[in-house]
């Protein structure tokens, strides 16, 4: 059964059988839900897939508020209300991961297992000012101020050679952003992992959390540091990838996820 529409402005794809347990799809900054393309089929033979694009983002509605996670996670507990979605597993890439989390702690009620991907934590001074600058070049000079340097970022560079295709269409979705609702996001990304460090109560849900080996904005350590305020997590690192790794090798992701939803993950269908 699939199924493809817009709840309360909230664009989404749920696909799978109704009797299997849930799992939910939130993908990055500036892209949106089609970033899971390659995955859902996988997914789908074991669970049912819920994706949707975040505000302002894909075919989602621009809200007339300033994003904040906590609008994010409201945004996801308004989806799974109206989908009558009771319990579901959660993976988030990369402000997806802040997403996730934040749901987590408002939401815990809903939350059987968290899969965070390529997603960052506490910042050395050094590694918070760069993305400052980010933000302060994105305010002025919108998405295409940093989408060329963002990109060599994201992909290696012998896949930005050899799949120019995907590389172009990673593009055009960030340059269709709104260049103030964009940056606002953004700066959601930079100031937002405060609030998501050593949650009160921590976290505690099985946590599996997973980043590339190249990825300097989401770094090895961060996915540590992550893991180490949710007890019980574990930790995969990528070897080579970078930060769309999971665009860039789907399979290498998709495999350790299921298998791990599939250890941790009891009756949670909806």
């Amino acid at each position: 059964m699939n199924l493809s529409d817009c709840v309360d402005g909230t664009a989404f794809d749920l696909v799978g059988e109704p009797c299997k347990p849930v799992v939910v799809l939130i993908h990055g900054l500036g892209v949106n839900r089609q970033l899971w393309r390659d995955h859902i089929a996988e997914l789908s033979q074991h669970f049912r897939v819920l994706s949707y694009d975040l505000l302002g983002h894909g075919e989602s509605e621009r809200p007339e508020f300033k994003p904040t996670l906590q609008a994010f996670a409201a945004q996801l507990n308004s989806l799974l209300d109206q989908l009558h979605i009771k319990r579901c597993a959660i993976a988030g890439f990369s402000v997806g991961g802040m997403i996730n989390r934040r749901f987590a702690m408002d939401y815990s009620e809903y939350v059987s297992a968290l899969i965070v991907l390529n997603s960052p934590h506490q910042r050395s001074a050094a590694e918070q000012e760069i993305i400052d600058q980010r933000v302060a070049d994105t305010v002025q000079g919108g998405p295409s101020a940093t989408i060329e340097t963002s990109l060599a970022r994201w992909f290696t560079e012998d896949f930005r050679a050899k799949r120019t295709d995907i590389v172009a269409e990673v593009r055009s979705w960030i340059l269709s952003n709104d260049p103030i609702f964009y940056s606002q996001c953004r700066e959601v990304l930079a100031t937002g992992v405060a609030e998501l460090i050593r949650p009160q109560p921590p976290l505690s849900v099985p946590t599996l959390v997973i980043t590339c080996e190249n990825d300097t904005g989401s770094t090895p350590a961060m996915s540590y540091g992550i893991a180490g305020d949710i007890p019980e997590s574990q930790v995969l690192i990528i070897p080579k990838l970078q930060h769309l790794g999971l665009m860039e090798h789907p399979a290498v992701f998709c495999r350790p996820i299921i298998d791990f939803l599939l250890e941790n993950q009891q009756e949670n269908a909806s």
